[in-house]
């Protein structure tokens, strides 16, 4: 089966290997591309950092290393990891999970850097709020929107060949309905079901009357399970 792919081009090299091993090919179509904003740091003293994508890890080069960290999955974990932080404590792969893992283990009153991109949700930040903590969002990184999709990804949508699609953000499929629609190929990207990482990620597909999947918990082994059963 050929397979859309909407994240940014690093992700989606790696899911194109991933698929690669299922026995699926990938149609790489990336919406967004991701780039550092250049804002600074906040200033203010922080006892811990949050981390909820692999995106954030190289903006962490100024900190010390040990600074305790709460990252949302494995995968960023490992990044994090990599740029030379021990202290790394690891949620389930949401942003509830991370929150309530914070809570667990620190005490309210504590001052949060939340290492986050410029176009983020409301959570873990909250919710960490409400319990008495506080947090400092620094938007480091930015996804930032293409302006249309490429050819290849036109073409393979106008011609039939997709037969599912996977989608990790609800702004990235926020953005590839609109693309769609913006060449034309609306009534295409509903040829075809789109599996989603949750119901959330899944809002804009299901508005705009795709069928949509949503995967049995926030991972990509979970997203790619749904390929299963499918024809």
């Amino acid at each position: 089966m050929r397979v859309l792919v909407t994240r940014s081009a690093h992700d989606a090299g790696r899911t194109a290997e991933r698929l690669a091993g299922l026995g699926h090919a990938a149609c790489l179509a990336p919406v967004t591309r991701i780039v550092p904003t250049g804002d600074p740091a906040p200033e203010a003293r922080c006892d811990a950092l949050i981390v909820t994508s692999a995106h954030a890890a190289e903006a962490l080069a100024a900190f010390d290393r040990q600074k305790p960290v709460f990252a949302v999955g494995e995968r960023t974990a490992d990044s994090v990891r990599s740029q030379g932080f021990a202290d790394v404590t690891v949620a389930d792969g949401d942003a509830v999970s991370l929150s309530r893992l914070i809570r667990g283990r620190l005490p309210p009153g504590l001052a949060l850097l939340h290492v986050t991109a410029r176009h983020h949700k409301e959570e873990p930040a909250a919710s960490l709020r409400a319990a008495g903590f506080t947090v400092l969002p620094w938007e480091a990184y930015e996804a930032k929107a293409v302006e249309r999709l490429p050819e290849a990804a036109i073409e393979a949508l106008r011609s039939g060949q997709i037969g599912a699609a996977l989608h990790y953000s609800r702004r990235s499929a926020d953005l590839v309905v609109r693309l769609a629609e913006e060449a034309g190929l609306a009534s295409h990207l509903r040829a075809f079901p789109h599996l989603c990482l949750s119901a959330d990620v899944a809002a804009p597909l299901t508005t705009a009357g795709a069928a949509t999947l949503v995967a049995g918990d926030p991972s990509e082994d979970a997203l790619l399970r749904l390929l299963d059963p499918l024809p």
